[in-house]
């Protein structure tokens, strides 16, 4: 599946701004969108599975998204969040979302390598629409 052809993700940083969001609330998406990733995911592929796929995904969009390279590379497999929302409150609002849209777009590519696109659609498919709806609230620690 090419990646044009692939449900994605797409954090539109207008339509936060539009909203009054910031970087901040960017940021918290992005990270509640790993989780719940690593929630539809781990039964599938195990929690470490879920871990090196996020690290290959992440390696991946480092050479589109060099800024990225900040993340810590984990001693432990495991999903660095607080080192990628760091990250991402150093950059500006459509840096930030563009960054973290290309990580899980490229996660998605990989995990539709190991799986199959059609699973990996249904898995991911209720994260992918709640990502595009914006943001629902502008408290601090949620989208």
């Amino acid at each position: 599946m090419e990646p044009q052809d692939s449900p994605g993700l797409t954090l539109n940083p207008e339509r936060f701004r539009a909203s009054g969001a910031n970087v901040l609330h960017i940021a918290n998406a992005l990270v509640s969108s790993w989780e719940e990733i690593q929630q539809a995911i781990a039964p599938v592929i195990g929690a470490r599975g879920v871990a090196a796929l996020y690290e290959r995904s992440l390696h991946l969009t480092r050479t589109q998204h060099p800024w990225m390279v900040a993340v810590s590379e984990p001693t432990k497999l495991e999903m660095n969040l607080p080192a990628l929302k760091t990250l991402l409150l150093q950059q500006d609002c459509a840096t930030a979302a563009a960054g973290g849209t290309a990580h899980m777009q490229k996660f998605y590519e990989v995990l539709s390598t190991l799986i199959g696109p059609s699973l990996s659609d249904g898995l991911l498919r209720f994260i992918w629409e709640k990502s595009t709806n914006g943001p629902t609230t502008l408290d601090n620690t949620s989208i």
